[in-house]
């Protein structure tokens, strides 16, 4: 099957899949910074349990592979009488695998802050949590642009596991089995999808260096 006829059979299809994977990505991705940002208040907590909790969280989702990950949220999950559909089992998995790494972004983004800063905080009464909301989140924030734009990217890739599960609408990667499940679309079927991907991390990439050139720390 050619391109031409595999646009005109499936171009609407290709077109659905790339809303769905949007749209997951989007979700994803604000539950990802969200609870990086509260894994990573925990890890530097002066409450050492909180601090063994955080690591402990990253440590085990930034070592599993989404795969297995996602079968027991869908297979798993049940038996302890929590029964979610296809699409919150793929933002549920994507959103512990990335915050994972959105955790360590933010560490990485903390650590650049000067210890001088902290002090002088401290020096002036104010507490852990306003150190965290007026000091330390804002500029790691702005220190982590980048790296969260490629979070943002591998966000979208890991949406990918949708094509694992009945999920419909179908995304991207789930379109391609079934295109070749109707047809043979061959490699042809894996390029459209993949023009989606690269075009959207195209745009993805370009958006995160103009933020990063507007809110970057001059040191």
């Amino acid at each position: 099957m050619g391109l031409s006829e595999l646009l005109a059979k499936y171009g609407q299809t290709y077109l659905d899949g790339l809303f769905t994977t949007w749209g997951l990505t989007i979700v994803s991705f604000v539950f990802v910074m969200a609870l990086a940002v509260l894994v990573t208040v925990m890890r530097v907590s002066p409450f050492k349990p909180l601090r063994a909790v955080g690591d402990f969280y990253v440590q085990v989702f930034r070592n599993i592979p989404g795969v297995a990950l996602l079968i027991i949220v869908v297979y798993a999950l049940p038996m302890l009488k929590l029964v979610l559909d296809y699409r919150t089992c793929v933002i549920v998995t994507t959103v512990l695998l990335g915050s994972s790494f959105g955790s360590e972004n933010f560490m990485t983004g903390i650590n650049t802050i000067q210890v001088g800063q902290i002090e002088a905080a401290r020096s002036l009464g104010l507490s852990f949590g306003k150190i965290l909301r007026r000091i330390v989140v804002p500029q790691a924030l702005r220190t982590t642009v980048l790296p969260f734009t490629n979070l943002f990217i591998a966000v979208m890739l890991t949406t990918a596991l949708g094509s694992q599960v009945p999920l419909k609408p179908l995304e991207l990667t789930g379109v391609v089995n079934f295109v070749n499940g109707q047809d043979l679309g061959g490699v042809l079927a894996f390029l459209i999808s993949a023009v989606g991907y690269v075009g959207t991390a195209f745009v993805i990439g370009l958006v995160g260096n103009h933020i990063d050139k507007k809110v970057r720390i001059l040191r």
